[in-house]
């Protein structure tokens, strides 16, 4: 009981709108730090715009479509508001993966629980971005789910049932859409939740900074300075954001979703959204099918495991000029592999495939040892 009491005090739940004015901020945190910001603010942009869009879609397979037609050209503004909700969810994974990326240079990674969360909403937010992407009913989102549900199958002995349990039958139909909405609509919500929580979680011991100094004298009042500091970001990521809408909203986007689902037809080159192409290409290189999907699961799940194999002095990797190449060279990787994932399964692209995902768990390995390495030498 005490330790909780202390927990509320340590958060100050109890005064949360002043724990935010008042929180203790590094004077010398750049724009970097603001990602976090805006992904807040396109978190409640996907959650206004769900709510709306969904007053007017019907989970059916004979209408899905057309609802979603209905809602682009019948509904007052539907089309900016579908269009906002579709672009929204690659802007949202856009600046996670920054602000991912950002964490993995400065090593924030070391605040442990802050981390742990984040990666967990990571998750949570890929499998919302994966059910969604399956409502439009169109040809891609059809293949594409039912490329991914029968990823499952390769489980050892519960595979095939578990994948029928998904469904609702033995292949995707009405109850599967049905599933995939409900879920699709309730995940949002649990992400908000952690999201207030991953900034409490934060809130206990403060925001690193690029000098990963932990003095309180380097310290100002979050508010006005940083909430400025924030807006000025969030008007400008929200501003080349609208471009897109107004300008080119289906450059993000796939053709063949155009076009209503056919179980008859299948697409000449099936892959997801250009957020998960990186995680496709990882699962394309290994040709067994459970060895793929193990591979595909540990491409993300590696993340929780970075702060238990980085247990060392090290700070982060701005003073180390090897540290600074090898996390260059994986973020190239990263943009490989994504690049990759969008390619035809022929020569050369197969070859790279298997260059670039070998490379991408290397790293992982090859930079623990490095910063071992490091800790023995910075400790003599």
């Amino acid at each position: 009981m005490k330790k909780m009491i202390s927990m509320i005090y340590k958060m100050n739940l109890l005064n949360l709108p002043m724990s935010f004015i008042n929180l203790p901020t590094p004077i010398n945190i750049n724009y970097l730090w603001n990602f976090g910001s805006i992904l807040g603010m396109f978190l409640m942009i996907q959650i206004i715009s769900g709510l709306f869009l969904s007053m007017h879609y019907c989970p059916n397979i004979d209408i899905a479509f057309y609802s979603i037609s209905n809602i682009m050209k019948d509904m007052n503004s539907g089309w900016l508001i579908r269009l906002i909700h579709m672009n929204g969810a690659s802007f949202y994974f856009l600046i996670m993966y920054l602000h991912i990326a950002r964490n993995m240079f400065y090593y924030s990674f070391k605040l442990h629980q802050v981390w742990m969360i984040g990666v967990t909403i990571l998750f949570l937010s890929m499998a919302t971005a994966f059910l969604g992407y399956v409502l439009p009913w169109g040809q891609m989102s059809f293949w594409g789910a039912m490329v991914i549900t029968n990823l499952i199958s390769a489980l050892p002995y519960i595979g095939q049932f578990t994948v029928e349990w998904i469904w609702g039958g033995f292949s995707i139909n009405n109850d599967t859409l049905n599933r995939f909405y409900s879920f699709h609509f309730i995940l949002p919500f649990i992400i908000l939740m952690l999201v207030f929580i991953h900034l409490m979680v934060l809130h206990i011991t403060g925001s690193s900074n690029p000098m990963h100094s932990k003095m309180n004298i380097y310290k100002i009042n979050f508010h006005p300075y940083f909430t400025i500091k924030d807006l000025i970001t969030i008007i400008f990521t929200f501003s080349m954001f609208m471009i897109i809408n107004l300008q080119f909203p289906y450059i993000l986007g796939d053709p063949d979703n155009f076009k209503m689902a056919n179980s008859m037809i299948t697409p000449i080159h099936i892959k997801p959204e250009w957020y998960f192409l990186f995680a496709y290409s990882i699962l394309r290189t290994i040709p067994n099918k459970l060895g793929g999907v193990i591979m595909l699961f540990l491409s993300i799940f590696i993340l929780y495991l970075i702060p238990l194999i980085n247990l060392n002095n090290m700070k982060m990797n701005k003073f180390y000029f090897l540290n600074k190449i090898m996390y260059w060279w994986f973020i190239n990787i990263f943009i490989m592999l994504t690049w990759l994932g969008g390619q035809v399964i022929e020569y050369p692209y197969v070859n790279l495939n298997m260059i670039f995902t070998f490379m991408y768990f290397f790293y992982m390995i090859f930079s623990f040892y490095i910063n071992f390495m490091w800790d023995i030498l910075l400790k003599k």
